[in-house]
């Protein structure tokens, strides 16, 4: 019984050994998406929500990608994903309002409006409405608040690694599947915006 304790003991001294010679990933980590116009949960501006009024009625504003930046990113990555969705929009299934990928690693982040236009910085997917690019929010009249997730997905694959036009659904598939998972982290932000009705 003594040796079993002693052996118990000796054990937990060496993995208390172990662990205290392990860096241990700090908040200050992990990896962040923040918006110099935008605090977590905070609301977009009339700016930032969707222009096009022969799509939607809904549409009151310029569409207006925000600022977004991330840091912290995680080693191994190559390339990033950018989402944004609306889990209220057209219940249950949401709004899936942009997907771009390919975004190189060196690439750290997108000044207002940059997201809203095609560019060589990111390939374009393949939103609910059909787009590569921004959609901004175009929640009906008198509603509640419709909650905006933008999500950073790290990656392990190259830029050009996946074709232009795949869905939010396409794009998890090829991310995370049986033989392989290319998410090196993620990060979300969380926004509101209602009609302003």
């Amino acid at each position: 019984m003594k040796k079993g304790i002693r052996a118990l003991l000796t054990a937990g001294g060496f993995l208390a050994a172990s662990l205290s010679g392990s860096p241990v990933a700090s908040a200050a980590d992990v990896l962040t998406l923040s918006s110099s116009a935008l605090q977590d949960n905070g609301i977009l501006a009339t700016k930032n929500a969707c222009s096009d009024k022969q799509r939607t009625p809904n549409c009151v504003g310029e569409n207006i990608s925000p600022p977004l930046a991330w840091s912290n990113v995680p080693d191994g990555t190559k390339s990033f994903a950018l989402l944004l969705f609306d889990p209220e929009g057209r219940a249950p299934a949401g709004v899936s309002h942009m997907v771009v990928y390919g975004i190189p690693a060196d690439v750290k982040g997108f000044a207002e409006g940059e997201l809203s236009t095609p560019s060589d910085k990111f390939v374009g997917g393949k939103s609910l409405m059909g787009l590569g690019t921004y959609f901004g929010p175009g929640t009906p009249p008198n509603t509640d608040w419709h909650h905006y997730t933008f999500t950073l997905v790290a990656t392990d694959l190259d830029p050009k690694a996946l074709p232009p036009g795949l869905t939010r659904e396409e794009l998890a598939a090829a991310l995370v599947n049986p033989l392989q998972n290319h998410v090196k982290g993620s990060a979300g932000l969380v926004t509101r915006f209602k009609h302003p009705s």
